[in-house]
């Protein structure tokens, strides 16, 4: 098995090392494994749930939720129905949140539209003003 430094983990991550360091001491990601000299050990395991958090996060889960998901990971398979429940709700937020963001997509790009449309109308009528000399 793969083993990786705070740094190591931060270069696959994109994570700083503080924040790794900061959801370690939060228990996010917990039972980390250190070496004799008390340096963090990081498993393929550890990276693959710190990607999970980094979804989670970056989809609009707050810390504490996250926190709360994983420490029901830690409790092994009697709390797979309840991180199911965890993850559907917070999907359904997402498709929630990703509708929002298309409708307003949409909005822009209408909005943008007629920028464009009032755009051509003054280029053509400046144009028509240099042909009526």
């Amino acid at each position: 098995m793969m083993m990786y430094s705070v740094s190591q983990i931060s270069q696959m991550s994109g994570l700083p090392a503080s924040t790794i360091r900061f959801y370690e001491k939060e228990g996010i990601i917990p039972n980390v494994n250190r070496n004799t000299s008390g340096r963090r050990q990081y498993s393929d395991e550890d990276l693959l749930l710190l990607e999970l958090v980094i979804c989670l996060k970056d989809t609009g889960m707050m810390i504490e939720e996250i926190k709360q998901y994983t420490h029901l990971i830690v409790q092994g398979n009697e709390t797979i129905g309840l991180r199911r429940e965890i993850l559907l709700a917070h999907k359904k937020n997402v498709e929630q949140q990703l509708m929002r963001i298309r409708e307003n997509l949409e909005q822009l790009n209408q909005k943008i539209a007629v920028y464009d449309g009032l755009v051509t109308v003054e280029k053509n009528l400046d144009k028509l003003k240099k042909l009526s000399f």
